[in-house]
């Protein structure tokens, strides 16, 4: 797969093409070990808090249920109170109950049905769940049913990363940076994923350096006043968004 990814960007895109040179092994495929439902689960339980504090909720939910990650029906029958003991807000229950509902009832079906569609159409089933939106949407697409044109063009990790391998004094605006990745097409989610490893390979000195002038698109310079501390970035998957519905 990456020799083929080289060389599509080689032609389409020598920037992204550097970087998958410079890069290991390519490795965003299906990873499908459980269910739709699961992944939009454990997504839910992990918005707005750190990856240690989500992974201890999901441990004493599983632990709730002989050590099994629950079904969508497990979900619906637990209280409010059972499921505040494994550490979830009244918001998070309010999600996961709502996706449970949405699983029970078939509108948003099984996987077998769910993997038949195309992206535009899971996109719309999942973001109709309370507390999920087109950002964990595109995630489950790209994650866990490893599809191959999916660019999360409000991604801040795949701006950061385009603002860094393309020399940008700011981040590319969203509809810019979408119009810029039709070029990678029908490879869009393999940009995106080189644009988080950009982070990875600047922060260790070994991003390859943009040859000519940077692209003109649409950018958003950043108002910090120097001296400012700067958030740190952390490239290892999908940068996640602090936003109150994903």
């Amino acid at each position: 797969m990456k020799a083929r990814l080289l060389r599509h960007f080689k032609t389409k895109d020598p920037v992204i093409g550097n970087i998958v040179s410079a890069w290991g092994q390519y490795d965003l495929g299906s990873t499908i070990r459980s269910s739709a439902f699961e992944a939009l689960a454990r997504s839910i339980a992990s918005q707005q808090i750190s990856g240690a504090v989500a992974r201890k909720m999901i441990e004493r939910l599983t632990a709730m249920h002989d050590g099994q990650f629950p079904t969508p029906a497990q979900i619906a029958a637990a209280t409010p109170a059972q499921l505040r003991t494994a550490g979830f807000s009244f918001a998070k229950i309010a999600a996961l109950q709502d996706l449970a509902a949405h699983c029970l009832d078939g509108r948003l079906p099984a996987d077998a049905t769910l993997a038949a569609l195309d992206d535009a159409a899971i996109i719309e089933l999942c973001s109709a769940v309370r507390g999920i939106g087109r950002w964990t949407a595109q995630m489950l697409l790209m994650f866990h049913f490893g599809r191959q044109d999916v660019l999360p063009a409000d991604d801040f990790g795949v701006r950061r990363g385009f603002q860094l391998a393309y020399g940008l004094k700011g981040m590319p605006r969203p509809r810019a940076l979408l119009a810029y990745g039709e070029r990678w097409k029908p490879y869009r989610s393999a940009g995106a994923w080189y644009l988080w490893r950009a982070i990875e390979l600047h922060q260790q000195g070994k991003l390859p350096r943009r040859e000519g002038r940077a692209p003109r698109v649409a950018q958003e310079v950043s108002k910090a006043k120097p001296g400012s501390k700067r958030p740190v970035l952390r490239a290892t998957g999908a940068v996640r968004l602090k936003s109150p519905k994903k």
